[in-house]
């Protein structure tokens, strides 16, 4: 239960890539912004103890297991971070919601559309928080844009372009992994998209149609233990949407993209100017202004620095920048402020049902070939 200085217990579920990313925020969150209680680490859960033990003593937690649901009742625990395949998100963070515990789990919420509505009732009936890991709209360079965009700094958007590229899956000859079961989803439609459709869901609200086509570089895929395996997911999605109001957008993907590391290139096209980013470049935006002399118009580079909060609370200088496992601590304050009922900046199992909708219109309309409603 939460203590008397308002601190919370936190239990943390897998450690691999997000669950170290978790643990580093859990660490750092009261360090960095100094308005929020220190979490108290009360619990780590891996799938072998000797695993658990050894990830417990390098993130900082007092207790490990191998029973994840010792951990969702353990009383000690407020919190649970979920950073597991998403396959298991759903059970996990009914089990947890149920146990009254708060629930940040990373995205998607499930790979079926029907546990994912069942999480929502879970949390909905719990009265708890349930957060999903969309750490991309903490960044202050998207702050930044979501507000130049309000402002009316680029007139009236017109249409809005994003990409999300990475390698990790080019190579042919690498491994069959989790990613590649149908388990896991449709592959880079939800395991990977939905972080662009969280920006885009942020800056224009709900998409209302869309139409996607996706496609497997690589039919197969070679077994550790010898032999090969039927590829069951998609690596490449390429998704055109409309939203509210009529805003054309189209978001293209690709986890076998040679060259692109983390990528994420937004283009917002207005009436009166652009703005562009890329996540690779993660401290820059580039803005356009469509006015003045026609002589000397062209892009504007700005560097994120102490004027686009919270940059400060982690570097005093401008042009230093921030990286990815600050966000997560930047969504971690969020999520403590959203447990205290305080406003706060997140992506709540009610909005994430809206991103689920958006990724399974998208595989309908792969497999009817046409436009589809999102509902």
């Amino acid at each position: 239960m939460t203590s008397s200085d308002g601190s919370l217990g936190v239990g943390l579920i897998g450690t691999g890539y997000m669950g170290k990313c978790h643990a580093l925020a859990w660490n750092a969150v009261r360090a960095v912004f100094g308005d929020v209680a220190r979490p108290r680490l009360e619990m780590l859960a891996e799938v072998s103890e000797d695993l658990a033990r050894q990830r417990a003593s390098a993130f900082g937690f007092a207790r490990a297991t191998s029973d994840w649901r010792a951990l969702v009742n353990d009383p000690a625990v407020d919190v649970v971070s979920i950073t597991t395949p998403n396959a298991f998100h759903p059970e996990m963070a009914i089990a947890a919601l149920q146990a009254g515990k708060h629930v940040w789990c990373e995205k998607p919420m499930a790979p079926a559309l029907a546990d994912a509505q069942g999480m929502l009732a879970a949390a909905r009936a719990s009265g708890r928080i349930a957060a999903l890991g969309y750490n991309y709209i903490q960044n202050p360079a998207f702050r930044e844009i979501a507000r130049m965009i309000a402002d009316g700094a680029i007139g009236e958007p017109i249409q809005f372009r994003a990409e999300m590229d990475e390698d990790f899956m080019a190579d042919p000859g690498e491994a069959f992994t989790w990613k590649s079961e149908a388990s896991s989803g449709y592959g880079a439609l939800d395991d990977f998209a939905v972080h662009p459709l969280s920006l885009a869901h942020r800056l224009f609200g709900k998409a209302e149609r869309v139409f996607c086509d996706m496609a497997k570089p690589y039919e197969t895929r070679p077994l550790a233990g010898g032999g090969r395996r039927a590829v069951e997911t998609h690596d490449t999605a390429n998704v055109l949407l409309r939203f509210s109001g009529g805003l054309q957008a189209s978001l293209l993907v690709n986890r076998s993209a040679w060259g692109r590391k983390g990528r994420i290139a937004l283009q917002v096209f207005g009436s009166k100017g652009s703005i562009l980013y890329d996540q690779e470049r993660m401290n820059e935006i580039e803005l356009y202004r469509a006015d003045g002399d026609p002589a000397r118009q062209g892009f504007t580079r700005i560097l994120t620095g102490p004027a686009h909060p919270p940059y400060g609370s982690f570097v005093p200088a401008p042009g230093h920048g921030l990286g990815f496992n600050d966000l997560k601590v930047i969504e971690c304050r969020e999520l403590i402020r959203l447990i205290r009922g305080e406003p706060a900046s997140l992506i709540t199992f009610e909005e994430g049902i809206e991103i689920e909708r958006t990724v399974h219109a998208a595989a309908r309309s792969f497999a009817s070939g046409g436009w589809e409603e999102v509902g």
